[in-house]
């Protein structure tokens, strides 16, 4: 079983930073690629921003020189430096792990964390 586990959403003013955090946990044998996905009310998931094991970045173009996407292969982990954040910005923030295979099956599937709550506004 795997588990990923968000931290670092909350409230910050426009021109703000946030860091997301997600860290993935459970008999873990490899990680294609991890990343972050977002929903605004009466809005569809979107991309963010995700990282492959190679180091592959894709970012969404909206945030595009404001959000850096990075990892920690050895922790699992994903960090999500948001800088310059906009009201437009404000979503749940997911994280997303991509074809996960584990020691108790080498089938690829894919794991969402529960969502990190992400406001901008004065």
């Amino acid at each position: 079983q795997v588990q990923l586990v968000e931290s670092g959403g909350g409230l910050v003013q426009p021109g703000g930073s946030l860091r997301l955090s997600c860290a993935a946990s459970g008999t873990i044998f490899s990680i294609y690629a991890m990343g972050w996905y977002r929903q605004a009310p009466g809005k569809q998931r979107e991309l963010v921003a995700r990282i492959t094991s190679t180091d592959t970045t894709n970012y969404a173009d909206s945030v595009k020189g404001r959000f850096t996407i990075s990892k920690d292969n050895a922790k699992n982990t994903v960090l999500l430096q948001m800088n310059g954040l906009k009201p437009e910005d404000t979503a749940v923030y997911y994280c997303n792990a991509a074809g996960v295979k584990t020691r108790a099956t080498m089938l690829p599937s894919d794991y969402w964390g529960q969502g990190t709550q992400v406001t901008v506004s004065s």
